[in-house]
């Protein structure tokens, strides 16, 4: 049996990359990513978060995650552009449009990155890196930002490689690549090692990502659990976690993000759950499903895992009703400790056409009124969201 072909591909700073790009469009003449710029907060308040920076702005140790007035402070001429969700929807939804091209094994795991299974698609490229190199300049050419393709023979190791050199790239981390490619990096490096984690480590000697690989498991697995052993087969690049294509996923839509700084408040966890139920919603609907059952996990610093589901009022697929009891069950589950991981899924899905369930305050939407609901939501993803009002 061949072995496996994967790829992961990662949008180079995709929030920043399609603003600059829009603006380009648009006829501004400045190019975010070649100044020192970050998507997040705006210049009146001076709040909310970096959610994406520039490579100029990196010079300046700023960092994705950490407060905009903090970033100010390094680097005062630095230039804010707030965060523009509808747009990035929209470049995501292009982009995998046109990698499902290439491949039609994918698996999209936030709004900018998915994986591939390339196994047997590469044959006609010669080899996986003209592939992925097609690819990519591909990507570059029809929409003007770039991405970085990391390739391997599973999911873990792909994802690894493409978080090497940026951007624009494309990366081998094969497993007889592990020790000179993967194992002198700090172990802080490796997916899955968080700052808790990596503490813990620094503790026990264990710097570069081939100090863990070589440690004995048991040693690993009585000071950190189960995550003691994943991150130990992770260092030695074991997974076996499969690519879950289009159709298995319709089982079950949504979406999960591990945070770059752990979520500390209801607020900033509740930005994330907004942005996963916007996502989870999109698919919902380039999928044709509704969504009946609606769940929330939690994966706190500790790596302890929670999650809690609840049945809908009726079955649905919009973004602000997914994001009410997603947001219900968040508030059941939270127990205050630092949040590294957070998901929305849903469930028992019915296709489109299916009646809808009458709820005990509302009929159920006729065929007339579903298809008016699909005509004004086209309307707004071309000419925006304000364009149509309710009258009252």
């Amino acid at each position: 049996m061949d072995q496996k072909l994967i790829f992961h591909i990662d949008v180079n700073s995709a929030y920043l990359s399609w603003t600059a790009v829009e603006k380009l469009k648009n006829g501004d003449a400045l190019d975010l990513r070649e100044i020192p710029s970050i998507i997040g907060g705006d210049m009146a308040s001076r709040h909310g978060v970096v959610l994406a920076k520039s490579i100029p702005a990196k010079a300046y140790h700023i960092t994705t995650g950490e407060p905009v007035a903090h970033a100010l402070q390094k680097c005062p001429n630095l230039l804010l552009v707030p965060p523009d969700h509808k747009l990035y929807d929209s470049y995501s939804k292009r982009l995998m449009e046109l990698l499902v091209t290439f491949c039609p094994r994918i698996e999209q795991v936030s709004i900018d990155e998915c994986y591939m299974d390339f196994t047997g698609y590469e044959k006609p490229y010669g080899n996986p890196i003209t592939a992925a190199c097609a690819i990519k300049d591909a990507v570059r050419d029809a929409f003007g930002f770039t991405v970085n393709i990391g390739i391997s023979s599973n999911k873990l190791l792909a994802k690894m490689a493409s978080d090497f050199q940026k951007p624009d790239r494309v990366h081998t981390l094969f497993p007889e690549e592990i020790p000179a490619k993967m194992w002198p990096l700090p172990v802080r490096d490796l997916f899955m090692v968080g700052k808790s984690s990596a503490a813990t480590l620094e503790k026990m000697e264990i710097r570069t990502i081939g100090d863990l690989a070589r440690t004995n498991v048991k040693i690993l697995e009585s000071h950190m659990k189960s995550h003691g052993r994943l991150i130990w087969e992770f260092a030695n690049g074991i997974d076996d976690s499969p690519v879950h294509t289009e159709e298995s996923e319709l089982k079950c839509v949504g979406n999960s993000t591990t945070l770059s700084r752990d979520a500390e408040t209801a607020m900033e966890a509740k930005e994330t759950i907004r942005s996963l139920c916007r996502q989870v919603s999109s698919r919902l609907k380039r999928y044709h499903q509704l969504a009946g059952m609606v769940s929330t996990e939690i994966r706190y610093a500790s790596f302890v895992r929670v999650s809690h589901q609840m049945q809908l009022p009726a079955v649905t697929d919009e973004e602000s009703i997914l994001y009410h009891h997603a947001c219900l069950l968040f508030d059941e589950l939270w127990n205050g400790e630092p949040i590294r991981l957070l998901g929305v899924r849903t469930s028992k899905l019915a296709a489109e056409p299916e009646p809808v369930q009458m709820t005990l305050f509302d009929l159920p939407k006729t065929q007339k009124e579903l298809r008016a609901e699909k005509a004004m939501q086209s309307i707004q993803e071309r000419f925006g969201k304000d364009v149509i009002k309710k009258g009252f």
